[in-house]
């Protein structure tokens, strides 16, 4: 969880020093940024289960979570 507050911090920061961006704009990229940085999440919490149903599903909610920043970053 640490490292996906200090990723998505880092996002924003990055969001705020470009001022030629449109709040919608800005939000959809803190919007990409947040559902890729849950997708690491996911794949670090599959690599350190021992479950390999778990793991299984971690990596599928990962590879969606994954889509889903890319169709973000798609539609603006």
């Amino acid at each position: 969880m640490k490292k996906l507050g200090f990723a998505f911090a880092a996002g924003l920061l990055s969001l705020a020093a470009c001022s030629s961006s449109t709040p919608a704009e800005n939000a959809a990229d803190a919007n990409e940024a947040a559902l890729d940085n849950v997708g690491e999440v996911l794949e670090d919490a599959a690599e350190n289960t021992s479950n390999e149903v778990a793991a299984d599903a971690l990596d599928n909610a990962a590879d969606n979570a994954h889509d889903a920043a890319d169709n973000a970053g798609a539609a603006h």
